[in-house]
This record gives structure tokens, sequence and C-alpha cells, in this order.
């Protein structure tokens, strides 16, 4: 039994709205495909996130709404749940900032440091709204960043640059809400000491040589620069009560409780699983555990310094990140997502265009920006579909299972008689799928993807090359034996893809004969040709292509929907509801 076990952590999503496609790319799809890959290879997988509900932006939606806060969070909880169970994210747990055990562990934690001397009080003049009549949060102040002059910046942090800000530091600072320009008020809040930290998080990044580039660069840049101290509480009414003394009134600052919410998800998981919430917390601090994150760069700092910061104050021993997956942004049509500009497409709106999930995902793990930012448009979308899914990937599979239906009686065939060619392109076939698997394992997700389409690229090169349908005239043992090297590249294809197109992989692993379930032959048998004597199941294209006039038309009858929809008052109340 491995010992080691994997806690995956996708980034919490806000639910003041649906997830966007980028969203999606960024945190969960990554993740839920790291989470199957690692399955497939019989890791211990806990892979968890859950909707972040609390703070400002739920407040003022739930205001807009006339409804209270909690009722307005437990709908858009419920939607979003749904839509990531639509999208096939296999969390063991998605929970929710609101789960009596995540406030508890919150509460506790936060006192913890307050007991350490690692949070002290301080009176401070905050942003506040005259218009909205409520001090506004960093994330709800927007100004030009003094560093890199990036156009709107955040009072938490520059989305351009990277640079962790505060609201003074803005260039003309205005209401992320309204526009107006806030006014500076005196209010009292409680401080993380991050100063008293500094030198331990920079020994974790600096040492740490599994953090991507973009992941330690940044966090190297703003430590550098010094941590300063910054405040965790809020005067928000919604979220969870700062339990320090004195601190009535005041609410933990929703990014500072988010983040431990990796751990309290884990604490619930155990204890839906018959067991403790003191076994989650057992994991956290085993040093064998390995946590790994999937996020956005926006929210490097918060994984990879505040995090750390906030597991290291503790004292109590957990395991620090063991690499953080953050990519790039992914733009629509060369533009940047935004609801408020209605640029982009919303994860519950892609599958009225395309209704099936797998393409999806497919084209969104293909075009993944991992390195640098990538882009989004209809017509790569749709070739990506017709030309590498279906044309290149299904091909092949079409051609191998139906030959073996029609010329062997649909029965597995034994590779008893081989030439040099054959056993070279099944060598080829075999160092390419050891390829994905490092690819994989180093999270490179969208290159383990393009190399696994090459083993489809191999197997219609040798079917045209060899023409298993000649050779069976002539000499059927090796044109059985042929036959048998084009399954065994399928049966690669279907450990390769199944991380990225799981529901298309299980029906293709089903339709090869296999009774058990893909994940309990796991990633290893790829090594191995499929057992002769087995009878293939009902064999079927996987995939069709798909009408580039047809998408235009959904996308056309979409566009004017969410015109109706979204000047409602409550535009996702038919998403799911």
């Amino acid at each position: 039994m491995n010992s080691i076990v994997w806690i995956i952590g996708s980034a919490w999503p806000y639910v003041n709205y649906v997830p966007h496609l980028g969203n999606l790319i960024g945190s969960a799809l990554s993740a839920d495909v790291y989470a199957r890959y690692l399955r497939l290879r019989g890791e211990k997988v806990i892979f968890v996130s859950g909707s972040d509900v609390h703070g400002t932006p739920i407040e003022v939606e739930a205001r807009k709404l006339g409804v209270d806060p909690q009722e307005y969070s437990e709908i858009m909880h419920r939607i979003v749940s749904e839509l990531f169970k639509r999208w096939n994210i296999s969390y063991d747990n998605y929970t929710s900032t609101e789960s009596k055990i995540h406030v508890r562990f919150v509460q506790e934690f936060f006192l913890k440091l307050y007991e350490r001397g690692l949070i002290f009080e301080k009176e401070d003049e905050l942003p506040y709204c005259p218009k909205d009549k409520i001090f506004l949060p960093d994330r709800f102040i927007v100004g030009t960043c003094p560093y890199c002059g990036y156009w709107p910046a955040r009072g938490d942090q520059c989305e351009k640059c990277g640079s962790l800000l505060e609201p003074r530091q803005l260039i003309d600072p205005r209401c992320a809400i309204c526009g107006s320009v806030p006014e500076w008020r005196k209010t009292k809040h409680w401080y993380l000491d991050l100063k008293k930290l500094e030198q331990d998080v920079l020994k974790y990044v600096e040492s740490n040589d599994r953090l991507p580039e973009n992941v330690k660069t940044m966090s190297l840049s703003i430590l550098k620069a010094g941590l300063k101290p910054r405040a965790v509480t809020r005067d928000n009414r919604w979220g969870i009560p700062a339990p320090f003394p004195g601190a009535e009134g005041k609410t933990i600052y929703v990014w500072f409780e988010a983040v431990l919410g990796y751990i309290s998800a884990t604490m619930e998981y155990m204890e839906k699983s018959g067991k403790s919430v003191e076994d989650g917390l057992k994991i956290w601090k085993d040093p064998n555990t390995r946590v790994v994150f999937f996020i956005g760069k926006d929210n490097i700092p918060f994984h990879s310094i505040i995090l750390p910061a906030l597991l290291i104050g503790s004292g109590e021993g957990y395991v620090l990140p063991y690499t953080i997956s953050a990519t790039e942004y992914l733009m629509y049509e060369g533009q940047k997502f935004s609801k408020s500009n209605r640029v982009g497409i919303w994860i519950d709106e892609a599958l009225k265009i395309i209704e099936n999930v797998d393409y999806w995902r497919f084209i969104l793990i293909y075009i993944r920006p991992e390195t640098k930012d990538s882009n989004f448009s209809w017509d790569q979308a749709i070739d990506i579909v017709n030309s590498i899914l279906n044309d290149t990937i299904g091909n092949f599979i079409h051609r191998v299972l139906t030959l073996i239906k029609r010329r062997l009686e649909g029965i597995t065939p034994k590779i008893t008689k081989l030439e040099k060619h054959d056993e070279d392109v099944r060598d080829e076939a075999l160092k390419v799928f050891r390829e994905v698997e490092n690819l994989y394992y180093q999270i490179r997700l969208r290159e383990a993807l393009h190399k696994a389409v090459d083993i489809a690229r191999i197997g219609n090169k040798y079917f045209n090359e060899r023409r298993p349908w000649d050779v069976l005239k002539n000499d059927r043992e090796l044109g059985s034996s042929i036959l048998g090297v084009g399954l065994h590249l399928v049966k690669m294809l279907a450990l390769s893809l199944y991380p990225v197109i799981p529901e298309s992989m299980s029906r293709l692993w089903k339709m090869i004969g296999y009774d058990k379930d893909i994940i309990e032959h796991g990633w290893a048998s790829g090594y191995e040709p499929v057992p002769e004597g087995l009878k293939l199941g009902d064999v079927a294209p996987l995939f069709t292509k798909i009408d580039k006039e047809e998408i235009k038309r959904r996308l056309d009858a979409l566009m004017k929907d969410r015109a109706v929809r979204w000047s409602r008052k409550f535009p996702w109340e038919q998403v799911i509801l």
C-alpha cells in the first residue's frame, strides 16, 4: 500500500457568478485531469475544493436582489456544484466556506496565530464608499498600479505585474462597485505579522525546485521586495466572525479563510468517509503527503506566500505545497474574459453550444495556457474536434476495432508473428506512451495531450503502410498480429486520453472487451498488449464532426438569450434551478 497521499486542490471559485471557461481551465479542469491521472497510477488521491461564499461581492449581489447573503450564496453554491458535475469534475469533496467544519477550523486556526503573537490589532484609515455606505475590501478598490501603471489594478494585487498592494498605494483609487472616489475613515483591524514569517517563506520558495518558473519568479519578486503586515479582518457582515478578543462585528478576510479551506475540506471528506476530522488533520501533518494546487496566475501570492506563512506560523507541522500549477490567461477571441463587457463563454453556456463535455475538455486542455497566455477561438475549437479528435484519434480507433470485428470475429488476437517494422512501430508508440506519462506527472498537461495524439498518428501511418486487411488474405497469423499491435496502440490511447476525456475512454475500454473499470487496470497496463480472447463490445464511432454553421446558429441564439437573461435581476436563475 502506497503511504503517499496526494491532496489535489483547485482554487475555490467565488460564486457571485458562474465560472467562465478561463476560470475552469485554470483550476477545476486542470486539477481534475491530474487527479484522474494519479488515480490511474494507483495513487491515493483526495481531490478537494469548494465555493467561496463570503465577503463583499456576495453581500453586494444579495443586496441588489433584496435577499439575505446566505440565501443567495446557497443558491449559487448549488448551481456551481451541479455545473462541475456536468463537466465531470471528479471532486472527492466539493464543499463551501459556510460548512460548519470550515468555520470552526478557521476560527480555531486564527486564534492559535493570535496566541502565538502573530496577530496584532491596529487602528487604521480604510477606504469607505459614501454612496454604497460600506467599507471597501481590497478587491473593491481599483486604481492605477504604482509599480507598472496598469489600470485597473485591485487594492490587494496587480494582476498584470503580480505585486501585492495596499489600497492606499493605488493611484486615483475608485470604488469598484459604483466608481465613486472613496473616503478614508478610521477603523480597527487585526493584522497578520507577515514580516516575522518572511524568512521562513522565502526559504520554502527558494528551496522548492518543483515550483514552476512563473510561480517562483512572481513569489521571489514579492518576497525580495519585503512583506508587510496584512489585515486579516474586515468590516463585512457576511463572513466568518473573527475570534479575537474585542473583534466583535469583524469577519475574517475571505482570502485568508478560503486558502485554509483545503485543510477543512480534507477534514470534512474524512468525516464523510466514516473517519474523523482529526484523521484529516493527520494527513496534512504527515510529511509523506503531497499537496498540489491548481490556480490561475493571479492567485499565486495567496498560495505560494500567504498560505505557507499561515501554515508555518501555526507551528502545527503542516506540510507545505509540494507544487503549484498556475496557468497564464486564456483569452476569448483575442479579448480578456469580462462579465461586465459580455466577453467570453460561461460554463453553463458552453454546453448549450457543444453538448458533448468531452469535446470541451479536450479543446481546453489542448489550448491550456501553461507557459504563456493562449487564445480560444471558435474556428480553432471546431478544427480541434474535427481534425484531431475525430479524424486522427477517432478514425484510428475505429479502423482497428472494425477490422477485428469483421475479420477476426470480434475476438482480440494474440501477437505471435511480427516483422521488424511492426516491432519498431510498437516500440516507438511505447516510447511516446512513456513520454506522456512523464509529462502528466510534471503537470505539463497540454504537452501530454499533444504527445498522446502522436500515438494515433503513429497508428494511422502504420495501418496505411501495412494494410492489415490485405495481409490477412495471405498470412492470417501476421495480419492478426498486426491488428494486435494496432489494438495495443488503441489501449495506450485509452489510458493516455482518459484523464482528459474520461467518458469517451471508458466507453472505449468496454468496446475493447474489458469487464473491469479502466482505473482498476491502471496506467501500467498500457505497457502490455490487450490479452487474446477478449470479445469486443459494440463498436461505434466515439466522435463525430461538428458543423460550423450549426455552431454559429447556436452561438447567435445564445447571445440573444444572454441579452435577455443578463438583464434580469438574477441572471443565473434558470441555469439549473
